[in-house]
């Protein structure tokens, strides 16, 4: 059971984590009530002490179990359509070609670009990266809350490098479906989306026995190609898979606890495209049987030792382990060393073990409420791929061991100034495979520092001004070190060895707004706007080469370059009405060339519009979303204006025969836009009416 600090939260703001905090620690019906809680009010646990979004002076968002039952997401790209400045990049709608892009920071395609975005389930750090594949592969029916953390203000808590920001996963717990007078539930769950014939079957059973609870959830998915809004078939978008996760807490004594989440998705897809990320190289790759098993184990021990103002200690001890299996392709018979090993059959593979102990210390006094949290993480990645025809150079294997050490405080002042300064020095030491090696490779070691100081101000019980200023060092991964190539037509790539360190020096400032009783009694508006500015030297990127010229690194610090901009996210609720707006305008400049890096995101607006009618358990809305057109850097990556609209209705009765039973229907696209987000490499999906019905029994 999570025990919170008191920490200081405005009065209207007070009210919503009071009301999200009830929410996350009761059964289904409570949890239902979390729908009335606005975005800029709910809880966010991933940026120090438990605070509301709106009291947090850094650019955060929770997505939270209503909106992913409401959206009932496939993709990152469905996952992230209303959180400002994150967007999915890589493939439209493949299942296994989509990766993170925070703030104009990470492509599918940019090596290591999820080094820059830390990302963690249940607290387990995970990576994957491998040419023309996506990077995460976890079914989004397990979790119940994912947090995006924005900027490199992120790197104290998360990990120095990220540059784009962090975001976490948390998996659902039995407690978010067992009503207070119950002590098991069973759940059923099944879902349809017309564009692919998709189907979706759960399984939820969770049980409270004495001092423990215990969750088993199966989830089994499948769809054929689903088209885009011209009719056309986008290949190699049929799926196949089948998640679990068995979950347990048990309550050690009054007040600690222990909780073991054991996850798996497993996803078979049988003559896939290749090029999962999409684009024009999905006819040259052609297709192939992509088998992907992506396993995470986390346990966390929790003592909040409420007998002393000085310890409130954790531990999460984690393993992930994420694999993929390539074979039967269609261009097999092309299959040899070199170029072409691309061809042949081959395992990918990704093993990272993690050990973080963390405690906060209560040094509170006078005026002032003072949090003090310090930690230590270690963590070993092992990084593997073999194929028949040998080594694969381009993605060498090796070990990466680091070692972290962090401290944050939390001031705040007389209710009005909250300070949060901290500091995180990590240390890193690469060890090559035989065959990086034998192409050259040696041993590397580094460290990298990630300083940052944010604050707050309250005005008066409507305004609040923030701002913060960060900086974060990235030290080169395996991929970087190690890869090569052979001489063909072009000059040799050799390792690249002499590769600085990648630093961000970004500046965040911005304002919040709340009121409540605007238009009615009891209703509230609240706006938080933030502005960044984010410096990043000694770039790491692929090496260009010249036709007759002389080896060179495969990777090299090629420059520097700046992104910028505005994000704003706002909310309205009412007894009747709700509203939100998540609107993110991203710059960025090779300062080199002088030109938008390409994966930067184009200028775009969400805004969502509904109803609420109580009586008949019913909400409903409609959502637009606009982007404008963008040139980059990259024909690839640039794209034209565009808009989509769709539209929702869930239907949740309290009373009766049908309590426990939850439906939600929308309709995507309505009106069949053919379009493309410039960062996506192929088209989106057409029009599409999403159908989930779920029931829970209790006794």
């Amino acid at each position: 059971m999570l025990v919170y600090r008191t920490y200081h939260i405005s009065m209207s703001a007070r009210l919503m984590a009071s009301a999200t905090v009830a929410a996350l620690a009761a059964g289904p019906i409570a949890a239902q009530t979390a729908a009335d809680v606005p975005l800029l009010g709910r809880i966010i646990l991933g940026a120090g002490q438990p605070k509301v979004a709106m009291d947090t002076p850094q650019a955060v968002t929770s997505v939270e179990q209503e909106d992913l039952d409401r959206d009932q997401p496939e993709t990152l790209t469905e996952l992230f359509k209303t959180v400002p400045g994150v967007q999915g990049a890589g493939a439209s709608a493949r299942p296994l070609g989509q990766a993170f892009n925070i703030r104009g920071i990470g492509n599918s395609e940019q090596t290591a670009s999820e080094s820059r975005i830390i990302v963690t389930v249940d607290g387990a750090p995970k990576f994957f990266e491998q040419y023309r594949m996506g990077s995460f592969f976890g079914d989004l029916e397990l979790f119940k809350r994912v947090e995006v953390l924005r900027g490199p203000a992120s790197s104290t808590l998360y990990g120095s490098g990220a540059i784009g920001g962090a975001v976490a996963f948390t998996t659902k717990d039995a407690s978010d479906f067992i009503p207070e007078d119950k002590t098991t539930t069973l759940r059923f769950k099944s879902a349809y989306d017309s564009n692919g014939n998709g189907n979706k079957q759960s399984l939820i059973f969770a049980t409270k026995q004495g001092g423990a609870e215990y969750l088993g959830a199966l989830n089994y998915s499948t769809g054929n190609d689903v088209k885009d809004g011209a009719g056309n078939v986008l290949p190699g978008t049929a799926h196949d898979s089948v998640s679990g996760l068995l979950k347990g807490t048990w309550a050690l004594g009054e007040e600690q606890s222990l909780t073991l989440s054991m996850s798996r998705t497993d996803s078979d897809l049988d003559d896939t495209v290749v090029a999962q990320t999409g684009g024009a190289a999905v006819a040259g790759f052609g297709t192939a049987d992509v088998h992907t098993i992506d396993d995470t184990v986390a346990l966390t021990w929790k003592n909040p030792m409420s007998e002393s103002a000085l310890w409130d200690v954790s531990a999460t001890l984690s393993f992930t382990n994420t694999q993929v299996e390539k074979d039967d392709f269609s261009l097999g018979s092309m299959c040899a060393p070199g170029r072409t090993i691309v061809l042949c059959d081959s395992e990918y593979g990704y093993k990272t073990t993690s050990l973080r102990l963390e405690n906060t210390a209560d040094l509170s006094a006078g005026g002032w409420e003072n949090f003090l949290t310090f930690g230590v993480q270690v963590s070993q990645q092992i990084r593997s791929a073999s194929s028949i025809a040998g080594a694969m150079a381009f993605h060498p294997e090796g070990k990466d061991n680091k070692l972290g050490a962090y401290v944050q405080g939390e001031f705040v002042w007389n209710d009005r100034l909250t300070l949060i300064p901290g500091v995180r020095v990590d240390f890193g030491d690469v060890t090559p495979s035989a065959a990086a090696i034998a192409a050259g490779g040696t041993a590397q070691n580094d460290s990298a520092i990630s300083p940052k100081l944010a604050a707050m101000y309250k005005m008066n019980d409507s305004w609040s001004v923030f701002g913060s200023v960060a900086r974060t060092e990235r030290m080169p991964t395996l991929d970087e070190l190690y890869s090569s190539e052979a001489a063909s037509s072009l000059p040799a790539r050799t390792p690249s060895l002499n590769l600085a360190k990648e630093s961000a020096d970004t500046i965040e400032l911005g304002f919040t707004y709340q009121r409540t009783g605007l238009f009615a009694a009891g209703d509230t508006l609240q706006v938080k706007t933030t502005a960044f500015h984010n410096d990043v030297t000694n770039m790491i990127a692929t090496t260009p080469r010249v036709a007759g010229g002389a080896a060179v690194p495969y990777f090299s610090n090629i420059a520097a370059a700046k992104l910028w901009g505005v994000e704003v996210e706002a909310d309205y609720d009412a007894d009747r009405w709700f509203a939100q707006l998540a609107y993110s305008n991203v710059r960025s400049k090779d300062r080199s060339t002088g030109l938008t890096l390409a994966d930067t995101p184009a200028e775009n607006v969400a805004l969502t519009l509904g109803a609420k009618l109580p009586d008949h358990n019913l909400t409903v809305g409609w959502r637009a979303a606009y982007f404008d057109k963008i040139t980059t850097s990259s024909a690839t990556t640039s794209g034209s204006a565009y808009d989509t609209h769709d539209v929702f209705v869930t239907w949740k009765p309290q009373d009766g025969v049908m309590a426990g039973l939850d439906v939600n229907l929308s309709l995507t696209n309505v009106f069949n836009a053919d379009y493309r987000n410039n960062l996506s490499l192929d088209s989106a999906p057409g029009r599409s009416a999403k159908l989930s019905i779920g029931k829970s029994i209790s006794w």
